[in-house]
């Protein structure tokens, strides 16, 4: 935890240097190409919904089923993997098309865009695992580290993680209510207008999957309304299993907000490279993934087009080596059993405090931090609104 010590103040706000030059070489480039890939990506992710739901309503039919199932579960994987999550970070904002814009994209997902931004966007890309600040950190139900309070409840976290994995996405509709704060410093006011929008967005996606498609279906309705919910299973288990890898391998490190103080653009790049964990994979494997398998880039460039982090990452990873900085990537079996053993291990109490000073780099002679909505005004406009609203 923190920043390690062989690196100077000077080799840090180098490396920040390096990775701004890389960042503007590919934004200054975007063009045709990049275009031609998310519209590639939406005809796909259209025409699987649209096949899809069609098969299941000759589901009656196995065959059918599991084939329209398949499609239904594709086309939710993309909408929120690649589609969704990417636009709503404004990656492709530059290209001024209305159905990808991030002010007003909102997703096929029970969390309402506008407070993903705010939860997600904002607070968890701008305070990257730093325990206290990033709430991904466990999503306020399990314990990833150390520096949490340990309490018994936490020894059936390895039970009560499946359930977060099949239900991933009430987990974030709900993750942005913050009821730790209720009746601290949030009001329950604020929690219930929260709720209503919660509630709504809830209410909208329950009535497509489960009434009005079913309905549609008329006698074929069961076969409807199961492979909705398979589909929508499937899409929660993925996210969760590409996510996690991305944040709670072993290897990816957690900071105390005492350590992250008044840290400059070069440190705040630092922190994300420690914090995060890449997956290998094929190429259709991160378009599936929302390229979230270099998670990694996708930390130091989130309004970055997705499609760009397969060229930057062997760019990302020659930095690190040279830096000396572990580049945490592996396959998925690897990465996944590093979550598994983290969650296994924060479920029993730590066995002894670190001892000796808090590693730091803080140094209070320095300006107060930027956040990334500070950073990236021009392309992620709508996160700073996102958080403004809050």
């Amino acid at each position: 935890m923190g920043r390690p010590t062989h690196l100077s103040d000077a080799d840090v706000e180098q490396l920040g240097a390096e990775l701004d030059a890389l960042r503007d070489e590919v934004m200054n480039s975007l063009g045709k190409e990049d275009a031609r890939y998310i519209y590639r990506v939406l005809n796909t992710q259209r025409f699987s919904e649209v096949a899809g739901r069609a098969l299941l309503f000759a589901g009656i039919l196995p065959p059918a089923w599991l084939a329209g199932t398949a499609l239904l579960s594709i086309s939710k994987i993309l909408e929120n993997m690649e589609i969704g999550h990417n636009a709503m970070h404004g990656q492709w904002d530059w290209m001024q098309d209305p159905a990808l814009d991030s002010g007003t994209y909102d997703w096929d997902n029970t969390c309402p865009g506008r407070e993903w931004k705010h939860s997600h966007n904002y607070m968890h890309h701008t305070y990257t695992n730093i325990v206290g600040m990033d709430r991904d950190v466990g999503y306020s139900i399990l314990r990833m580290s150390e520096e949490q309070k340990w309490n018994p409840a936490f020894l059936f976290q390895p039970a009560y993680v499946l359930v977060l994995a099949a239900f991933f996405q009430w987990g974030v509709a709900l993750h942005d209510l913050e009821w730790e704060r209720l009746g601290k410093d949030k009001s329950y006011a604020e929690a219930l207008s929260q709720g209503r929008d919660i509630w709504r967005k809830v209410r909208k996606q329950v009535l497509k999957d489960y009434v009005l498609f079913p309905v549609l279906a008329g006698p074929m309705a069961p076969f409807v309304f199961t492979g909705n919910m398979v589909a929508n299973l499937n899409r929660n288990l993925w996210s969760f299993t590409i996510i996690f890898c991305g944040h709670f391998t072993e290897q990816a490190e957690m900071f105390r907000i005492e350590e992250t103080e008044n840290e400059t653009q070069g440190e705040w790049y630092l922190r994300q490279m420690l914090a995060s964990s890449n997956v290998t994979g094929s190429k259709l494997f991160h378009i599936m993934g929302g390229h979230l398998g270099y998670q990694i880039e996708h930390h130091l460039f989130p309004d970055m087009p997705s499609n760009r982090y397969r060229q930057i990452g062997p760019k990302v990873e020659e930095i690190a080596k040279r830096y000396n900085l572990n580049y945490n990537t592996g396959p998925l079996s690897k990465q996944l059993g590093g979550v598994a053993k983290r969650i296994l291990r924060m479920a029993l109490p730590h066995r002894s405090k670190r001892k000796g000073p808090i590693p730091s780099s803080i140094h209070h002679e320095r300006p107060a931090p930027k956040t990334q909505a500070q950073r990236r005004p021009q392309v992620n406009g709508s996160t700073a609104s996102a958080a403004a609203a809050h």
